[in-house]
């Protein structure tokens, strides 16, 4: 599996995620981006993605980013990956569905 640089979590966001505990869901999604897309559409899609937390029930945290140069050969032509954080598996179906998602 190729590996993906996706930002860190600053403290207070780590605080904030981890301050209970509970059995919390990742969801990895890869993507391939069309021939074209530019790094302002990137920048724009990823702060679109980042404004989904808070708005989607469930949602603790979103990161996204590009696979690292090492793991590039690796990737089977996946560019781009984002790891969303929820509570519970069952918010997967909220965040499926929810408006801001779907947007």
């Amino acid at each position: 599996m190729p590996v993906y640089h996706i930002g860190k979590l600053d403290a207070a966001e780590c605080q904030r995620v981890m301050k209970e505990p509970r059995s919390l869901t990742k969801l990895q999604v890869l993507f391939r981006l069309k021939p074209g897309v530019t790094p302002a559409q990137i920048a724009t899609w990823k702060e679109t993605c980042q404004g989904m937390v808070g708005k989607i029930p469930g949602l603790l945290s979103l990161q996204s980013g590009a696979p690292l140069p090492i793991s590039i050969p690796r990737a089977q032509g996946f560019n781009m990956g984002l790891i969303a954080v929820l509570e519970t598996a069952e918010h997967i179906a909220t965040y499926a569905v929810h408006p801001a998602h779907l947007e």
